[in-house]
Formats: structure tokens, sequence, C-alpha cells
């Protein structure tokens, strides 16, 4: 098993890392407004360019924004979800395109296709213009023709950000009746093709120690063939600023959504327990309050007026949340990474984690670990925060230093270079074997 400290610490070169490699990034979706995996394909293809690589990426809709000096290629699907009628969306010539038929089956009978649908796309593209590419790195499509390409026509490395086998699990242990249990697995069905085709891929690169166990476990991949490198954050938008006075009844928070896995029950749960003592506590959450388990909580306790939800916040905006907070909480069941917990301590927030997938390694020795799901030791550990002074200073420095050196996309990008040298370097040989 490679370890992390030995892809991130490469021999000093007189060029840059990546120079000569063509590297061709491939994303089923990738708007960076979207979610992580538009973030991850804007920060990972800004690296791999400094590193000096060519780099293209190909995308599904919705696409990417990118740097100037990244190519893209648009690669077009039925994009079901921007459809008014979906079901109405089939035309004959979709019937003789197999990507297209999968696609609309699929969201037409409760299952997300757009992984496979897009696979067999990409497959097709490279069939005809894989020339101009050394080498392939896919953000988790894991769909089977990806592992067809690998084996075929072009060496893939793929990113491992967290098994939605877990989220699968979570979606069907909450759903309220049988009806809805079914639904969710539905749903969820692409995960049982995303392990066989992880069984079949060489290369992956994952982001924490946490993400590699996982798909071992649950996808049973070899974890030999998965190396670690920590995600990067952007420091130009979350560093501390001195000038900002941090407020410690604040409690900054956030949840992209409404789902058990978050958390956001467990740390609800725990301000019930030491917000009577305090009457100065207030949880601001970057995300939004919709008619759910959240909602009925926050009724339940009586912290309704405790607690404030803002979305559609700038970088920056969050950034300064971060730096007013007396504490930031993360109380996830389960985190590949875990981006907010170390933007915060980028901006000098004292952190508080769960020991959920990979937040213990983000928050290292900066942070304090409480078990998951366990509101009474959360409530403990926000209570010491939040009645120390000289702690939270203490935090807040170690925290900041962590992130500082820790989560740089220049340290990712290195590491996935020498993925890409050694995939080239073991291509030629079989090559040279065949001749």
């Amino acid at each position: 098993m490679k370890d992390a400290l030995d892809l991130l610490d490469p021999p000093p070169a007189a060029a840059p890392s990546g120079a000569g490699l063509r590297v061709l990034v491939s994303s089923y979706r990738s708007n960076p407004h979207v979610g992580g995996q538009g973030v991850y394909v804007r920060e990972l293809t800004r690296a791999l360019k400094d590193e000096g690589c060519e780099v293209t990426v190909i995308s599904g809709p919705p696409y990417p924004v990118l740097d100037e000096g990244v190519a893209l290629i648009e690669l077009p699907s039925l994009d079901l979800f921007e459809t008014d009628n979906a079901m109405l969306a089939l035309r004959w010539r979709h019937l003789m395109d197999g990507a297209d038929r999968h696609e609309w089956l699929a969201h037409n009978t409760g299952a997300f296709g757009e992984m496979t649908a897009f696979s067999i796309r990409l497959e097709r593209f490279i069939r005809e213009h894989g020339d101009r590419f050394d080498v392939i790195h896919d953000n988790q499509t894991l769909a089977m023709g990806m592992a067809r390409i690998d084996q075929r026509l072009k060496p893939v490395v793929t990113t491992l950000h967290h098994p939605i086998h877990i989220d699968r699990d979570f979606a069907v242990a909450g759903a309220k009746n049988l009806t809805y249990r079914i639904l969710a697995r539905r749903w969820h069905s692409f995960v049982t093709v995303q392990a066989k085709a992880g069984r079949r891929l060489s290369r992956f690169l994952a982001v924490s120690a946490a993400a590699r166990d996982a798909y071992a476990a649950r996808c049973r991949i070899n974890p030999a063939r998965v190396s670690v490198a920590h995600n990067g954050i952007d420091h130009a938008a979350f560093r501390p600023d001195p000038s900002v006075q941090r407020e410690p009844g604040l409690i900054a928070a956030m949840a992209s959504a409404d789902v058990p896995i978050k958390g956001l029950d467990v740390l609800i749960g725990a301000l019930a327990l030491i917000a009577p003592e305090r009457p100065d506590l207030r949880l601001e959450v970057v995300g939004s309050l919709r008619d759910g388990p959240t909602k009925r909580a926050l009724e339940a306790t009586g912290l309704s007026d405790r607690v404030t939800f803002r979305s559609g916040l700038t970088r920056e905006e969050i950034a300064d949340l971060y730096r007013r907070a007396g504490v930031f909480v993360s109380a996830s069941r389960f985190e590949g990474f875990g981006f907010p917990a170390a933007e915060a301590m980028a901006c000098g927030a004292p952190v508080i984690v769960s020991d959920g997938g990979a937040l213990p390694e983000v928050a290292g020795d900066a942070g304090i670990v409480t078990p998951v799901g366990d509101a009474k030791a959360l409530a403990h550990a926000i209570a010491d925060v939040m009645d120390d002074e000289t702690l939270r200073a203490r935090m807040s420095a170690a925290g900041a230093a962590r992130a500082a050196s820790a989560f740089r996309w220049s340290l990712h990008a290195q590491a996935a270079i020498r993925l890409y040298r050694e995939a080239l370097g073991e291509a030629a040989v079989a090559e040279e074997m065949l001749a």
C-alpha cells in the first residue's frame, strides 16, 4: 500500500513534475456551483496546469467553469433533470444510441443512470480521439465503460471521494415506509455497478485514508491499488484575518442537505443540552431549512430562534462566518474528506468534528474529535471550547497552521502526476512485451 507521504514528497526536478503530460480529466457533471464535483475538477485542473501538464476536461452537463488555458470538451447528455417532462424527452434518434437509451430508461424508472451513460459516450470518444491524450483522470464515475477504457484504450486514474453505498444505507434506513425504501434502493442501484467497475480499474487516488478504507470495505477494491492524498483548499479565500472579532457564542456549521448522514440532528441535540445555560449561544448553518427532520427537531427543542440558515453564500461570505465563529462543528456521520472543516481551520476557527470517516484526518491534533452520534459528548466539547479562551486561541492557531501546510492542491496534483507516470510506465512495458 502506498504511503501518502511518499506521494507528496516528489524528488526535486528542473522542470515542473507534469511537464510533457497530456491529461484528460473526465467528469460526468462538473458545474462548481452544483456541488463538490465541479469544485474538485476546477481545482485539480488548475493545479495540474501549474505543474506543467497540458490539461483538457471532458464533461457532461452542467459544464465546469475552468481557468484560462484548460480546454473543455462538452459531451452532451439528455440532461433529463432540466427537462419539463423527462418521459416525453425520448426521440427516435435516441433509440439508436446506447447511452441515450440507458439514460432515459434509468431516469424514468427511478434510477440514476448518468454515470453509465457518460462512460459509454466517453468510451466512444476515446476510440476516435484517444491519441490526443496520454492518460485519463476520472472524477469517480466508476462505470463499466471506464473499466473498458482502462483495460483496452488508455490508462485511467480514478479519484475516490466516498462510496455512495453509505448514502444509500442512510437513505434506506431513514425512509418513512416500504415504498420509500424501495424507491431509495432503486435510485441508488448504480452503486452495484460502481463496485463492479472499481474492482476492474487499475489505479485510484483517494482523498483520504478513510475514503480508501471505505471503498475497500464496501466495494472490495484492493487498497494496494489506492494512493492517498488529501484535497487542497482555496487559501486565497479561506485564511485568517486578525482584524475580525470572534464571537465566542457563535457556532458555525454546514449542511448541504437535510439528511441523517450530515449529523444536524446530533448537533441540535447537543445544543439543546447546553443552550439553557448560555443565552448568547447561536448557530449559523450554511444551507437551507426546509420542512423536514431538522425543522421538526428545532421546533421540538425550542431552538428555532437560536438557529439561522443561510444559503447562496459566496466563498468570501462563508469565510467571514468562519472568521467570526467561536467554534465550527461537523457532526457528520461520514465524510470522505470534509472541505468545510478544513476551510474553517484555514480561517482560524476552532474545530470540533465527529469521528465519521475522514474528519479526524482533517482535524488532526488541532481539533477535538467526538464519537459519531454522541450528542452528550459533543455538548461537552462545545461547552469546553466556548468557556475557555485559552483553548480557543490554541486551537485557532494550530488549525490555521495545519490547514496551510496539509491541504494544498499542488500536493494533490503532484500525487496524481506520480500515478500518471506510473501508469504510463506500466503501459510502455506491456507494449514492449507484446511487440
